[in-house]
């Protein structure tokens, strides 16, 4: 691979972007196949497929990097409680109560949220460009979400789904802030097979008292195609890039991204759903493409 593409390839804001286009797939599809796959399972198939996946490419690493591994063993467990155990599964449980539009809003209070843990743990803070960056791509976000119409917003009624959500982002934002702590020198396929053990040890137990309740996968061909693509797309690659994409640039700026989901939904929804974007749409884009450019600029 040349020189150009290797750099391309490896460009910080192209990974953190093509998780957010991954993870708003997620999203979409989470909603979608409510009633086929009970969130447990999705949560549980997703990351057994997503181990299967990177165990080859961890296991070269793990003779030479134990040592490394089991001397932090504290931040891969969180991390693999929080990032891998948690918020998806908590994301999955909130779509199987509330619509997308409000899993989507209370998604973007992920880099709000994260800035503040930052500020508070590691006292890190923004300059006041961005700041108002964040701003701005957070009422661009909104604008998306409330189609425009601030009654909307006003009328959002909060219920269990939401409140899964809420706990999804503050999740998140810990799994953000973590990765400064992840430990030194460890290969990156290595932590992640690390941190998806962890998750999935986690997992099994609810994920069996759900099967327990009678809640099983309606097995057919879309609902096996729908775990393949949570598997291989938002989970292996989206949690890859995630974790590059905050180790080059910072978890402040890295989590800014998530504010690009409801561009790539309404996107999704337009080409799979067939719903056209409407004026608000465009204008929110608009918005958090310029907080993003705002706060990423020297």
């Amino acid at each position: 691979m040349s020189e150009k593409h290797h750099s391309f390839f490896t460009n910080p804001y192209l990974l953190l972007t093509l998780t957010a286009l991954f993870w708003s797939g997620n999203m979409v599809l989470g909603r979608g196949i409510r009633a086929d796959v009970p969130p447990m399972a999705l949560a549980f198939w997703r990351w057994a497929i997503a181990f299967v996946l990177v165990l080859p490419l961890a296991l070269p690493h793990l003779k030479s990097q134990w040592p490394l591994l089991k001397q932090g063993w504290k931040p891969v467990i969180l991390l693999g409680l929080v990032g891998v155990g948690s918020y998806n599964t908590f994301a999955y449980l909130a779509l199987q109560h509330t619509t997308a539009t409000n899993a989507v809003l209370l998604n973007s209070f992920i880099p709000v949220v994260t800035i503040a843990i930052s500020w508070a743990f590691l006292g890190k803070h923004l300059s006041r460009p961005q700041a108002v960056g964040v701003l701005v791509s957070l009422c661009g976000a909104m604008t998306i979400v409330a189609r425009g119409d601030l009654q909307v917003l006003a009328h959002l009624n909060l219920n269990i789904g939401d409140a899964w959500m809420l706990g999804a982002v503050l999740v998140w934002a810990l799994y953000t802030v973590g990765l400064a702590w992840r430990p030194a020198g460890v290969h990156p396929m290595l932590m992640l097979a690390a941190m998806t053990a962890v998750g999935l040890t986690a997992l099994l137990p609810v994920y069996l008292w759900e099967i327990a309740q009678g809640r099983l996968i309606n097995v057919y061909l879309g609902s096996l195609a729908s775990l393949a693509y949570v598997g291989i797309f938002p989970s292996f690659l989206g949690y890859i890039f995630y974790n590059r994409g905050v180790a080059e640039i910072g978890a402040n700026k890295g989590s800014l991204f998530i504010h690009l989901m409801p561009v790539f939904g309404t996107l999704l929804s337009f080409i799979f759903l067939g719903e056209v974007p409407l004026w608000y749409h465009y204008l929110g884009i608009g918005l958090i493409f310029t907080g993003i450019w705002l706060t990423m600029k020297k």
